[in-house]
This record gives structure tokens, C-alpha cells and sequence, in this order.
């Protein structure tokens, strides 16, 4: 195969609404030939990420939602790792769904202007490093277990009755189908189950917790040591402040130490966040049962198997969850600076 410096590879999640033939068609004028690559699963995409490196391309776009990251920078890293080479930097589109690491980024618009921003993207060279978290073999800026998961099951059922009402399911891919699913099926099941039952324990470096400002406070937990042991609605791992349309639920994610991530331990009743819905969604709402804690590397151990999501998408039932933040940074895209 030809090496590609200096050309741009975009790959496109083939699963995404949003990713019409029509779309396809005006992305392959746009980016050349041989360059544009459609991912319809992890397989596809390793075959995918084992061109890319394979190739040499300079920079990897990708368009699909925070799910589309993961699985390729996930691949694009392991085979590049195991052939002693250095991933290349990255860009996102929005097309996806909750695309919450293209709200923590500033980065690109949707619908038509999304073309815009390629052509911009592929002018662009200036990149920072950007720290994600592995998390079941996966890299990922956020993940989760509890009302995360669990509203992502219930996103996706409302999303696919309301695709079915005339008029009305072209607007149902996003915000409105969360709007109407949170509050309607996600707050009132956590309120009649039992809670998710968990025991965070501390496996890396000393853990920081923060008070309602983000602040340390209260000493440090060793490793080893159990960080929170109980009954929650919510345990949380991520780099970033959103998850999904500007929901801000890590408001301290831009002040965490660069070797670190947040943890958030949401305690509190499930009728406490439904009766605060705008202060939780602009990361404003604060609560003694809302813990929140910078940390490297944490084991969530469930009594049950436990239903857990990485980076957006559903990633099965399990007894225990592993989150460290992964040691050698990637490299995206500046948006600031485009």
C-alpha cells in the first residue's frame, strides 16, 4: 500500500441516522478517493484502523458520535502500539447522537455546515494532547454505570416509538427524545427499584475529594482503600465536563489536575434530580450525597451484574468496572485555534 502523508482519513459511523447516502456522496467529493471509510462495527473498525496506520494517513476524522471515537481511536492505537508507531492526531464531526466530547471541545457544527468543517479540518495541523480513560480494553472519555445506562436503554426505546410518528420522528434522533425519556421512564424506574450497589475501591495513585466548589477536601484515600461503599443511582468516570448535549455532570472536569480523572458518586434520590433538571443539566446543582473525586484508577464492584455504558453507547452487564486513565495522551485536533 502507498503512503498517505499529509492526506486525512474520515471515517463515518454507517449505523448513524444522520449518515444518509446523500451525506456519504458529498463526504466522498469532498475528501478524494480511497480516503473516506464507512464503520458498522468494532470489527469493521479494526479492519479500518489497520488501514489507517498501515497507510500513514496524517490526521483521522471521525463522524458518528462519541461511540465512533472510541472504536476508532481504540483500534487506531492498539495496531499502531503494536507496530511501534505514534497514532495520529484526531478530529470529530457531530454527527452523532449526544456527541458529548464534541461539546467539551468546541468542536463543529451539524447538518449542512458539517462539510464547512471538513474542509476545515483537513486545512488544519495544530494539535493538543487529550487524556482518555480504558476502560474495559476500550478508550474512552467518559463511562459509567447506573442512571447513565440506564437512560441510554430507555433514549433508545423512546427514540424509535417516537421515529415512528409522523412529523415528528426526524426530530426525535436527539434532545427531544432524552427530554421526554428522562423524565418519563428513566427517574420514575430508579425510584421504584433497588439501588445499584457498589464498592468503589482506590487502585491507583491517592485520591483527592472535592467539596461543592471542586476543591480538595476532607484528606486523601489511599490506594487500596474504599473511596465509597453503598447504595447510588450513579458511579462515573471522564475527562470532560458533558455527556451529551451540553449536560454538564462533570462541572470540575476542567479543573482537574491533568493526571487525573473525575469520579462522581450520585447518591442522592432520583426525585432530587428530576425536581432540579436545569441546575443538574448546567452542572450547577450541588448535594451532600453528590460526591464527586479526581482519581487514576478506580475498580467499581457491583453485588449484582450491572448494566454499564462507555463513551455513549451500551457495553453489556458486568460484576466490576476498571477505569484508569490511560498513560499516553492522544493527540486532537485544536478547535480553538481553527
Amino acid at each position: 500500500m502507498g503512503h498517505r502523508p499529509g492526506r486525512v482519513a474520515v471515517v463515518l459511523n454507517g449505523n448513524a441516522r444522520q449518515v444518509t447516502d446523500q451525506l456519504v456522496e458529498s463526504f466522498d467529493q469532498v475528501v478524494g478517493s480511497g480516503d473516506l471509510f464507512l464503520s458498522r462495527s468494532m470489527d469493521e473498525a479494526h479492519g479500518i484502523a489497520l488501514s489507517i496506520v498501515e497507510e500513514g494517513y496524517q490526521t483521522v476524522v471521525t463522524g458518528g458520535g462519541d461511540g465512533t471515537f472510541v472504536q476508532m481511536v481504540t483500534s487506531i492505537t492498539k495496531v499502531a502500539k503494536c507496530r511501534g508507531q505514534e497514532p495520529p492526531p484526531f478530529g470529530l464531526l457531530r454527527l452523532g447522537t449526544g456527541n458529548s466530547l464534541a461539546w467539551a471541545l468546541g468542536a463543529g457544527t451539524r447538518g449542512k455546515d458539517v462539510i464547512a468543517d471538513l474542509a476545515k479540518l483537513r486545512q488544519h495541523t495544530a494539535h493538543r494532547d487529550f487524556r482518555l480513560i480504558e476502560v474495559q480494553d476500550l478508550l474512552t472519555p467518559f463511562a459509567g454505570a447506573g442512571f447513565d445506562a440506564l437512560g441510554l436503554k430507555h433514549f433508545h426505546e423512546v427514540r424509535s416509538m417516537l421515529g415512528r410518528v409522523p412529523f415528528i420522528g426526524k426530530q426525535a434522533t436527539g434532545g427531544l427524545s432524552y427530554a421526554i425519556s428522562i423524565p418519563t421512564r428513566t427517574i420514575p424506574a430508579l425510584a421504584l427499584r433497588r439501588r445499584m450497589q457498589v464498592r468503589v475501591v482506590n487502585r491507583g495513585a491517592e485520591v483527592e475529594r472535592l467539596d461543592e466548589h471542586g476543591r480538595p477536601s476532607g484528606g486523601s484515600i489511599a490506594s487500596g482503600e474504599i473511596i465509597f461503599e453503598g447504595g447510588c443511582i450513579a458511579a462515573l468516570v471522564s475527562t470532560i465536563p458533558y455527556w451529551g448535549f451540553g449536560v454538564k455532570v462533570f462541572p470540575f472536569a476542567e479543573e482537574r489536575p491533568p493526571d487525573r480523572f473525575c469520579l462522581r458518586i450520585v447518591a442522592t434520590h432520583p426525585v432530587n434530580i428530576a425536581a432540579h433538571m436545569v441546575s443538574v443539566w448546567k452542572g450547577t446543582y450541588r448535594h451532600d450525597d453528590l460526591l464527586d473525586f479526581y482519581a487514576d484508577d478506580v475498580e467499581l464492584q457491583f453485588d449484582e451484574p450491572t448494566a454499564i455504558e462507555i463513551g455513549g453507547d451500551p457495553a453489556g452487564m458486568t460484576r466490576s468496572m476498571r477505569a484508569h486513565l490511560h498513560p499516553d495522551p492522544i493527540k486532537l485536533i485544536d478547535y480553538e485555534a481553527i
